[in-house]
């Protein structure tokens, strides 16, 4: 390290107790964010899974802040991920699904590759571009900021970070690379912002777990003769094959003196339950109305900054925004439904996490309501799910006691219609399309 950067550190020192303010502190917290991708709640070593190796993941978990019952608000990466960028939930910044509707009779491929889809594709990212996004926010500050991994709205410009992998393509193109071949790119990042004395910010986004579930034949070895389907198998070496990763990604931290400069953040972007009779997921996981598509840990990691400790209180996938920006000193938006998750009283004082299921393709680019199939809250240990009629005519509302049956096997709606329609109006209060 120079003089001129020792200089430049003690003058930002000085500044911050002479200024009676946090500002130059909190400018050397530096943002590590980590989504995984099509991965069930349960499948950590953590949350006692008999077989999924995460040591890693477990690390994060056991020496940070660990909300085992966090939430995304839908159960499919685009808008998951979209919820995330910009702390707002979907029908707000309206990616409702991963894609714009196809033309009736158009093949899927065919679509992807026609101008009907760009025009669509671009009108999401318009909308996604009316709100603040987080590395934009974080840029005004002095971030450098890099993605990395699954990116859905074009150049990864048009999310505001600085850098990036992704130049367009459906879901992430070159970015996907990322995790599966090397890690160098968050390396050579990490190093460059290093010497430019910038703090940074990672966006960590590997098409991992997620299929193709192609791990190493040395990972695949572990699992193949312990479970009765080789889905099974591929799909926990995928697990650990991303644990790895992480691995990889903390290590840079400590081997550089930076993890306790460095804010972890980690979730899923949706759940996963694999099929055990072919590749694809299970009922019941993603794009599902269920847990096993909506639940995910959430976990926050920083090293004599954030105390270890497990809160069972139920959280929500838009509280990073409002939390990594109060690590980077930066006040969030009133208009945020999310809170700062290492401030306890605020995450006791919220009783409710609320979210919202569509299909897969934006039947209307404008209008969340056209997509609309369910809305869906957690409260006291219960968890109601209301049909939106006008998509869902026959579907009735269900009603779970997670707290106790946590794999929502017994529908209490019709033993409990009171709870039900204090439950109803409270969703109303919160949205009602």
């Amino acid at each position: 390290m120079t003089m001129k950067h020792l200089a430049r550190k003690g003058f930002a020192f000085l500044a911050a107790i002479v200024l009676g303010g946090p500002a130059a502190a909190a400018e050397r917290t530096n943002i590590v964010l980590i989504i995984s991708d099509d991965h069930a709640w349960t499948d950590y070593g953590f949350m006692k899974h008999p077989l999924a190796k995460t040591p890693n993941i477990d690390r994060l978990a056991n020496e940070g802040l660990c909300f085992p019952r966090g939430y995304v608000p839908m159960s499919v990466c685009c808008p998951s991920l979209a919820t995330i960028i910009t702390g707002k939930m979907p029908h707000v910044h309206k990616i409702t699904g991963n894609d714009p509707a196809a033309p009736a009779g158009m093949p899927r491929g065919k679509f992807y590759q026609s101008p009907a889809f760009k025009e669509g594709r671009e009108v999401m990212n318009a909308n996604l571009a009316k709100h603040p996004l987080l590395p934009k926010v974080l840029g005004e500050k002095g971030y450098l900021s890099l993605q990395t991994g699954k990116w859905w709205q074009g150049h990864f410009s048009n999310g505001g970070f600085t850098q990036g992998m992704t130049k367009g393509g459906r879901h992430g193109d070159d970015g996907l690379s990322i995790g599966r071949k090397s890690m160098k790119p968050i390396s050579d990042f990490i190093d460059d912002a290093v010497k430019q004395d910038k703090p940074f910010f990672v966006w960590y986004a590997p098409l991992l777990p997620h299929d193709p579930h192609t791990p190493p034949e040395r990972l695949l070895a572990k699992y193949r003769d312990k479970v009765p389907s080789i889905h099974v198998a591929r799909y926990l070496a995928m697990v650990e094959w991303f644990d790895e990763s992480v691995g990889e990604l903390l290590k840079m931290l400590d081997d550089r003196g930076l993890a306790k400069n460095t804010l972890v953040a980690y979730v899923a972007d949706n759940g996963w339950i694999q099929s055990p009779d072919n590749p694809r997921f299970a009922p019941r996981s993603k794009l599902s109305q269920y847990d096993g598509g909506l639940r995910s840990p959430i976990l926050l990691w920083q090293p004599g900054t954030i105390e270890p400790r497990r809160d069972e209180t139920p959280v929500a996938s838009a509280d990073l925004f409002p939390t990594i920006l109060k690590a980077a000193g930066i006040e969030p938006a009133k208009d945020l439904p999310g809170v700062d998750l290492t401030n306890k009283e605020a995450v006791a004082a919220r009783k409710e996490v609320f979210g919202e299921i569509y299909t897969h393709d934006l039947a209307d680019l404008n209008d969340p309501a056209k997509s609309l199939r369910f809305r869906w809250m957690v409260k006291d240990g219960w968890k109601i799910i209301v049909p939106y009629k006008p998509n869902e005519p026959e579907a009735p509302a269900e009603l779970y006691q997670i707290a106790t049956d946590e794999h929502e096997k017994t529908n209490l709606a019709d033993k409990e219609a009171e709870r039900v329609k204090a439950m109803t109006e409270a969703l109303d209060a919160w949205w009602k399309p």
